[in-house]
């Protein structure tokens, strides 16, 4: 009888022991895995506003060579393309015989390689062209 007594309180220790060494093992886990999860969600965020960036300064650069085709003078369609643009960005803005080309860059917010330049081009006939003798 003692030994299975002794047998007994012996693997109930061993149990006991067992379940000591995986305490913390879900907090270190954890520890390990929330940096990860912090950073892929700022990553996220990051290109979600490059994208939105990269769409306003294709809207921008349109609506400027839609106003430069109306042979609107040239301050109002930097004016056109910089209420559409992104903050801080630049417009430029040139005709090329018969067309007008208005380029817009902004710059991404982000640390090292994620500052990237964002830029869009259009291109419009200009009206005063339409028509005319060759």
């Amino acid at each position: 009888m003692r030994n299975s007594e002794a047998l007994r309180d012996a693997e109930a220790s061993r149990e006991e022991r067992g379940r000591r060494g995986d305490r913390g093992a879900v907090a270190a886990e954890a520890a390990m895995a929330l940096p990860v999860l912090v950073a892929f969600v700022l990553a996220l965020v990051w290109a979600l506003v490059a994208a939105a960036d990269q769409i306003r300064c294709v809207d921008a650069a349109r609506a400027g060579a839609r106003a430069a085709a109306r042979s609107e003078p040239e301050a109002m369609v930097r004016a056109a393309a910089r209420e559409a643009a992104p903050a801080r960005a630049e417009v430029a803005v040139e005709r090329v015989g018969e067309l007008w080309r208005v380029r817009v860059e902004t710059p991404t917010p982000g640390p090292g390689p994620l500052a990237l330049t964002l830029a869009a081009e259009a291109v419009a006939l200009a009206e005063d062209t339409v028509g005319a003798a060759p």
